[in-house]
């Protein structure tokens, strides 16, 4: 039976995926496969790591730091959302950011990147990352507020461009059984993008225009890949775990005090089907 862990991305709302993984680090939980978009890629990094202070002071702690959203980075780096700051200051010189460990896992981990040159969401092989984490920060760089990352001769945005929670992947790769991972609740529905943001992406990126013309139809993505994950839970292939209740954070903006409820929130809705994962999940 090959197991498969699927991450959604989510920005400030990663808290409470951070929160479902320190979870399953208590409780020794690991998987053959794993996958994870844009904030998911991240955490599935300090998951593999074991690492539950990454997680912890990640996702509710340094995610609220006004250095990286907002006034302060637009100024020093020209985008609302400071990408250079937490790669280059917060993850090596605060944290220490060490993934080697998740690098050199059993676990076959994947990340997805919007390939601009390309025009589509492809999966990097996290056993293939770079010294300076730069395509893990491309993974998480969401379009227009923050800027393009080069890499290897790649250019590179949010895989959740198209991708947003990464279950086609999990299901190419013949996976058996999935333990998904999403931050928004089961009955959430994608509206789609505003005729201002998609007119936005079409002067952004006048050199690559399958990012707009995929950015128009991402609810309709999202959708399918939603309808992906009820046919797996029907036909018992699939563990589907969610926010059971709302917490005030967005993608962009939510305070300290809330984002430890959302991680806490996270812990305790895997504690609530703690008898499913584990009978499902857990290796002897």
């Amino acid at each position: 039976m090959k197991t498969a862990l699927v991450l959604e991305g989510g920005g400030m709302r990663g808290a409470y995926t951070a929160g479902c993984l320190a979870w399953l680090i208590e409780n020794n939980v690991h998987f053959d496969s794993a996958y994870g978009i844009s904030t998911g890629a991240v955490h599935l990094c300090s998951y593999l790591s074991d690492n539950i202070d990454y997680l912890y002071d990640l996702s509710t702690n340094h995610i609220a730091d006004k250095e990286l959203i907002g006034l302060r980075p637009l100024l020093r780096e020209g985008h609302y959302v400071g990408y250079d700051y937490l790669f280059e200051h917060i993850l090596p010189v605060i944290k220490h950011y060490d993934i080697s460990k998740a690098i050199n896992s059993k676990t076959d981990a994947k990340i997805g990147v919007y390939d601009l040159e390309l025009g589509k969401t492809i999966y990097l092989n996290l056993k293939e990352m770079d010294d300076k984490l730069l395509k893990l920060k491309g993974s998480c760089t969401l379009p227009i507020i923050g800027k393009i990352v080069e890499v290897e001769g790649h250019k590179y945005l949010d895989g959740g461009i198209t991708k947003m929670i990464p279950i086609e992947e999990a299901v190419n790769d013949q996976n058996d059984l999935h333990l998904i991972i999403t931050t928004k609740p089961k009955d959430y529905v994608r509206k789609p993008a505003p005729a201002f943001t998609k007119a936005l992406m079409k002067m952004t990126y006048p050199k690559y225009p399958s990012i707009a013309k995929d950015y128009a139809v991402r609810h309709l993505n999202y959708q399918k890949q939603i309808d992906l994950i009820k046919e797996l839970e029907e036909a018992d292939k699939a563990v589907y775990v969610y926010p059971s209740k709302h917490v005030d954070v967005k993608r962009l903006t939510g305070d300290k005090p809330n984002l430890r409820i959302l991680y806490d929130l996270g812990k305790k809705d895997m504690e609530a089907k703690k008898e499913l994962i584990l009978k499902k999940f857990k290796k002897d």
